[in-house]
């Protein structure tokens, strides 16, 4: 009697390597980094930024971050594989192996530097430098794992990409360059620790697990909930400071303050949430609410006075 064998089936395909090296660049995280820069771009010139700038301080700053974000993958290597959010990372499934991150990262770095340098100017490389090295060496190295505060105070490096734009088509040569930069910086600074504690206090025991000390698991969930709305607060008041010293118009102004207040309803709300998902929902809306509010100060200060050209139309209160 002959038996028949069954069919064999073709290997599951794995996900290619171009695949896996592009997630190494973390480009949903790194496409918000990018879209803060544009806005400083805009935001440094009454008009258009100029062009060479512009696009070799973008690609610049894009391969800095992408650098910085394969740096993360592998320092936190060990991390990750233990961790529900990340144990499908390349390197921690093994698609990938550390030496090729490796390379990969230091490959990115050194072509952003030679952009910035050679294409934009020194002083942008140099910030983007230094902005790569607190995020992947000192943020991902040191500080994640040795305080609460990690956030708060890695979060600098995160915040300085509006400032990077900013130096890429001014070189800070202009007088309230330095200052108006650095109040993008201090808005995104501020947004970081509810934006990140609110996802921390949904993967708690993901990070406990992974020895990580965040605040949800040094000090308890209640605690965190408070800081998150004390923090949030502080933002709305921060995120007025650009109408307050004339930097940006009431149209800036208006919409800042209704994505602040849902921002305080949510931070609100999370004292005492409906369910264990709302902290992400508060996650969520927080980077809606930052893309949104970079989006208000790129048409107030850029789209409507174009509109105001263009149709006659003065968009300012009447008095």
């Amino acid at each position: 009697m002959s038996s028949i064998a069954p069919p064999v089936m073709p290997p599951s395909p794995k996900p290619s390597s171009v695949r896996q090296f592009y997630a190494l660049t973390k480009p949903r995280v790194v496409s918000l980094i990018v879209f803060t820069a544009v806005v400083g771009m805009f935001l440094a010139r009454p008009g258009l930024p100029p062009l060479r700038e512009s696009v070799f301080g973008l690609l610049g700053i894009w391969l800095a971050a992408a650098s910085a974000a394969a740096l993360n993958h592998l320092i936190d290597q060990r991390i990750d594989k233990v961790m529900a959010r990340t144990a499908n990372r390349p390197l921690a499934t093994g698609a990938l192996q550390p030496v090729q991150v490796l390379v990969f990262a230091v490959l990115l770095g050194v072509a952003s530097m030679v952009i910035l340098v050679l294409l934009v100017n020194p002083l942008t490389a140099g910030l983007t430098f230094a902005s790569l090295i607190g995020y992947a060496v000192v943020y991902t190295g040191y500080l994640k794992r040795a305080t609460p505060q990690n956030i708060v105070i890695g979060g600098i490096a995160g915040a300085a990409p509006p400032l990077l734009g900013w130096a890429a088509v001014t070189g800070m040569q202009n007088p309230w360059d330095w200052a108006h930069a650095l109040l993008l910086v201090l808005i995104i600074f501020v947004w970081t620790p509810p934006h990140f504690w609110a996802l921390a206090i949904f993967r708690r025991e993901d990070y406990a697990r992974a020895l990580i000390p965040m605040l949800p698991v040094t000090h308890g969930v209640t605690y965190t909930r408070w800081q998150i709305l004390l923090y949030t607060v502080l933002l709305v008041v921060v995120t007025v400071l650009p109408w307050a010293v004339g930097m940006s118009g009431v149209f800036y102004l208006g919409g800042a303050l209704v994505l602040g207040a849902v921002f305080l309803w949510y931070a609100w709300k999370l004292l005492d949430p409906p369910d264990e998902f709302f902290a992400m929902r508060v996650f969520n809306y927080s980077i809606v609410y930052l893309m949104a509010l970079f989006a208000f100060l790129l048409v107030d200060h850029w789209l409507l006075p174009l509109l105001q050209t263009v149709t006659g139309i003065e968009f300012v209160p009447q008095v």
